[in-house]
């Protein structure tokens, strides 16, 4: 053991224990987000896995497994794709159409295993040629080609599902998935301090310990998302596909706001006389079937009248609803947050969001 090992260690078996973790909660709960956490833990875990067993001095995969293909960064970006959309999506069925992302992984992995079992000789031989060269680069390129894709679609998916939980939610906080888009904002800081530390190794031809520190870097990302992907709920009411939303934003600004009149009507009696705002896990669904509508005609006539989408319009009652009951002298031994906690908020962030957007006091 030591200071090279340690570390690198310490995330190689803490993402195979997460590989396991997610994989039996996956089989065991029926999510197949969570079997496909898994797999990115695994494909992070093989992201170190060469060094990690060089730098204890086992050779194994550089002497007998020379050529294996065992290169996984083309399968990353659809794992972390797919897992978005398995997330936010607790009935999305993977068709035969979705293997057509395997194909670039599978192209690379049979043409080195050719070469592979034709023995050492054989090998060695193909990794001199100028052809492997050009064909490395290649690879690299179709590597970062990939990211781009994966973690641009990744990134969209995000945003719209950001814009759609908040018209459908009035608590957000445990479903928001900031975690995952922080995850792939530093999968692509991860890979340009990589390509940026490959380069000025061919340029300077820098010692095989140097490599330690962006393998140092993959190790704190393998304990960011595991830990925070096994703490992510998974709520049975999350199903959002964009490409299936029900509604685009102006066609809401379009609709007649007479034809909401009645709509309007029964909305402010059950908020300002029934209270449902109370409720910390209310929502938009919740609240048409009580109203008997429809969640697009409801989330319509709350855009259209209060300019709010319902994330904000169910908020600014709580904490109009708090700034009352904080003069309340039954609550005067009471924290802020305990009386937030009384007037519908589920958490101190949320709470701290709208009492800094609509709080005036």
């Amino acid at each position: 053991m030591s200071i090279y090992t340690t570390p690198l260690h310490f995330g190689y078996f803490l993402a195979l224990l997460f590989v396991v973790l997610f994989g039996f909660r996956g089989w065991q709960q029926e999510r197949l987000s969570d079997k496909f956490l898994a797999w990115v833990m695994f494909l992070l875990a093989m992201e170190i896995q060469d060094y990690t067993f060089g730098f204890s001095g086992i050779n194994f995969l550089w002497e007998e497994l020379n050529g294996f293909p065992r290169q996984f960064n083309l399968l990353l970006g659809p794992a972390i794709y797919f897992y978005l959309k398995t997330q936010v999506n607790r009935d999305y069925i993977l068709k035969p159409k979705d293997l057509l992302h395997l194909v670039p992984y599978f192209i690379y992995f049979i043409f080195n295993l050719l070469i592979f079992i034709q023995g050492s000789e054989k090998v060695n031989s193909w990794q001199k040629s100028e052809f492997a060269f050009w064909i490395d680069w290649f690879i690299v390129l179709c590597i970062t080609a990939s990211y781009i894709y994966y973690f641009y679609q990744s990134i969209k998916i995000y945003k719209a599902y950001r814009v759609w939980t908040e018209t459908k939610f009035s608590e957000t906080e445990t479903i928001n998935l900031k975690w995952l888009r922080n995850f792939i904002y530093l999968i692509i800081a991860g890979e340009i301090i990589k390509y940026c530390w490959s380069m000025a190794d061919y340029i300077i031809d820098m010692p095989y310990e140097k490599d330690w520190w962006w393998h140092l870097f993959t190790v704190g990302i393998i304990a960011y998302v595991g830990i925070n992907g096994f703490a992510q709920v998974q709520p049975q009411k999350l199903n959002f596909s964009i490409e299936n939303i029900p509604y685009k934003t102006e066609e809401i600004h379009d609709a007649n706001i007479a034809n909401y009149s009645e709509l309007i009507k029964k909305i402010e009696r059950i908020f300002s006389q029934e209270k449902i705002f109370l409720e910390p896990e209310l929502s938009l669904s919740q609240l048409a079937k009580r109203l008997k509508t429809n969640s697009t005609i409801l989330s319509a006539a709350i855009n259209k009248t209060y300019s709010k989408n319902f994330n904000d319009f169910v908020n600014e009652y709580r904490i109009k609803e708090f700034e009352v009951q904080i003069k309340n002298p039954e609550y005067k031994n009471y924290t802020k947050l305990a009386v937030a906690l009384d007037c519908g908020f589920n958490s101190k962030a949320t709470f701290n969001r709208a009492l800094k957007k609509f709080g005036v006091s």
